[in-house]
């Protein structure tokens, strides 16, 4: 009890600290509404995006980006922000002072995960806000719509914390923790169908795409948000939400287990 305490008193130290980053805010917090006002504007003189030729099926460029939206913003909240910011803390000295407290890295990551879940959750949420009043996106109006978004939610940002937490041991610095970490997850958001219609994607990209959870993700987000029809632009012709459940599972497992063989308070070659 006394570990899941400083935990929760972890969440509240980890978010106020959030915040106070201007620049994490706006990278990681504002980008995914600023990458969907690009699109919107870029693309929206070509018309709405139909499933296939002449069909009755239709959404606007907004409402189309939207689940790729959600989906970069669970990953930029988790995997991102967590690497580096866990990195930075190595660096800094930071955990090396934690590990000599009585803090336990149970306790740590409980902050840090907690942290994820109240900033994804408040980013998620303002995203669709904006994209309601501000693009005219129409948003689900059935519950099944918006448990298959939980669900995604809840899975995609468990897992994305945990590798973000794992993949943190990669940087041998704070200063290359940034340089190392976005270009693989700018890298995974492009194959994935995040910025790019998966659908038009080459087979082998789209097989490579399969292997890691942003596709999953992004895949369950537009079975929550776009019309039935929009699955035949999948893989398979289907949204696979039980894959998607699959997969998002099978990263955090690998996450848990990663984080927990990776993760020290004092770097080994310190």
């Amino acid at each position: 009890m006394r570990t899941i305490r400083l935990g929760l008193a972890r969440i509240r130290y980890e978010t106020k600290g959030y915040f106070r980053a201007p620049d994490t805010v706006f990278f990681s917090f504002l980008f995914p509404i600023v990458m969907l006002g690009i699109f919107t504007a870029a693309f929206s003189r070509a018309g709405d995006i139909r499933p296939g030729p002449g069909s009755v099926d239709h959404v606007s460029v907004g409402a189309y980006y939207l689940p790729g939206m959600l989906a970069a913003g669970v990953l930029l909240s988790g995997v991102q922000n967590l690497a580096v910011d866990i990195a930075g803390e190595k660096g800094d000295g930071t955990l090396k002072r934690l590990g000599g407290t009585p803090l336990s890295p149970i306790s740590y990551f409980i902050g840090k995960i907690g942290r994820v879940f109240a900033t994804g959750l408040l980013q998620a949420a303002l995203l669709l806000i904006v994209a309601r009043i501000v693009f005219d996106v129409a948003l689900p109006d059935e519950w099944s719509a918006w448990a298959t978004f939980a669900w995604t939610f809840v899975l995609g940002t468990a897992a994305s914390a945990l590798l973000g937490v794992a993949l943190s041991a990669l940087p041998r610095s704070s200063r290359s923790a940034t340089a190392v970490v976005v270009p693989i997850l700018l890298v995974l958001q492009f194959i994935s169908g995040v910025y790019i219609q998966f659908s038009i994607l080459p087979t082998w990209m789209q097989n490579l795409a399969s292997a890691f959870p942003i596709k999953w993700l992004a895949q369950g987000m537009r079975a929550a948000f776009l019309p039935d029809a929009f699955k035949a632009l999948e893989q398979h012709g289907a949204w696979d939400l039980g894959w998607v459940a699959v997969w998002l599972a099978v990263w955090l497992v690998v996450g848990l287990v990663a984080s927990r063989l990776t993760f020290r308070w004092i770097r080994r070659d310190a």
